[in-house]
């Protein structure tokens, strides 16, 4: 059994040099409650003095009260160190409220997405209701029900990814107006903003590309309807002196169809394309079981890249992706 004296030979090795690797308060009060506390360890070898031999007792009081003694005048100037180093850390810590302030770089918003806005802006105030579909499409949402069978030289123009399951990544956004309809029942008016996905890059192309397509469906919606619409979303977007024009084109999910160029006054005179268009072609409303007989409607695409190209003056589209600070600030 170790006795008091031994247990005090122990304290006298280990305390002063447990005390001495102290370096924070919360360390200190650690050994103060272990060694000088109430259930302390001294406090334990005095409180045993009663079972000490009678001739060891006066030894054994004196010992632990000079180690008592010399712990806790060591632990007081231990304390003093600690307590100045942490003020001085503190201090170095505390904020000078009289010092200007730094101001933080500001994120802002990327020119892809703020075209999108406000080209969804628009179309929501001429009461266009937005809807979102699916990136990964079937051959039948993305081709067949919008008139493009197996075989139709239209799939060539797409230049699709396939995916193992024999899905596909939509190569437009048009799946959506076909998702739409099976759910709903005309009339109808909604925009579908979202990424596309073609296999093609080069400077005025991507891969991976952004779209905003419209439907308009009702009893008594003409051609007129559609340039009436598209001509005042092209002013509220390039400017109100911005020229238009509609040329015939062909989309196998619209009859008929147009391609509409813009130019603008403080150019050249060049026409640039910026979307197609056209009226619903008849077979895509008997896909989705609509009557068309008792319902017509238009449709519409663009790119959001290429009406950022325009607006923005860019004629690199990859500049768009290569987070380029020195390009996105000017936005």
């Amino acid at each position: 059994m170790t006795s008091a004296l031994d247990k005090l030979d122990q304290l006298e090795a280990k305390a002063p040099a447990k005390l001495a690797d102290c370096e924070t308060v919360e360390q200190l009060e650690q050994f103060r409650i272990e060694y000088l506390g109430r259930n302390g360890k001294l406090r334990e070898i005095l409180s045993s003095i009663g079972s000490v031999p009678a001739e060891k007792r006066p030894e054994v009081g004196k010992r632990a009260n000079i180690l008592k003694n010399r712990l806790e005048s060591s632990f007081k100037e231990k304390q003093a160190d600690v307590d100045s180093a942490d003020k001085a850390d503190s201090q170095d810590k505390m904020i000078d409220v009289t010092l200007p302030g730094r101001q933080s770089p500001s994120g802002s918003k990327h020119p892809i997405n703020l075209v999108m806005e406000r080209i969804v802006e628009i179309f929501s105030q001429m009461g266009f209701d937005t809807v979102r579909g699916p990136e990964v499409e079937t051959d039948y949402y993305n081709f067949e029900a919008l008139n493009i069978p197996p075989g139709h030289p239209a799939r060539d123009m797409h230049d699709t990814f396939y995916l193992e399951d024999g899905r596909l990544l939509r190569t437009h956004t048009s799946p959506v107006q076909i998702h739409v309809m099976e759910a709903e029942q005309p009339p109808l008016q909604i925009i579908a903003p979202g990424r596309v996905f073609r296999r093609d890059a080069d400077v005025t192309h991507s891969p991976v590309f952004h779209q905003v397509e419209g439907l308009w469906i009702d009893q008594k919606v003409s051609f007129a309807d559609l340039k009436g619409t598209l001509e005042l979303f092209v002013r509220r977007f390039f400017g109100a002196e911005t020229k238009l024009r509609f040329r015939p084109s062909y989309f196998p999910f619209t009859e008929p169809s147009a391609e509409i160029d813009i130019a603008f006054d403080h150019g050249d005179g060049e026409w640039l394309e910026i979307l197609g268009a056209g009226m619903v072609d008849p077979e895509v409303f008997r896909a989705v079981g609509y009557d068309p007989e008792e319902w017509q409607g238009f449709a519409f695409g663009m790119g959001v890249e290429r009406m950022a190209m325009l607006k923005y003056g860019i004629d690199n589209l990859q500049l768009f992706y290569e987070n380029d600070l020195r390009f996105l600030r000017q936005f």
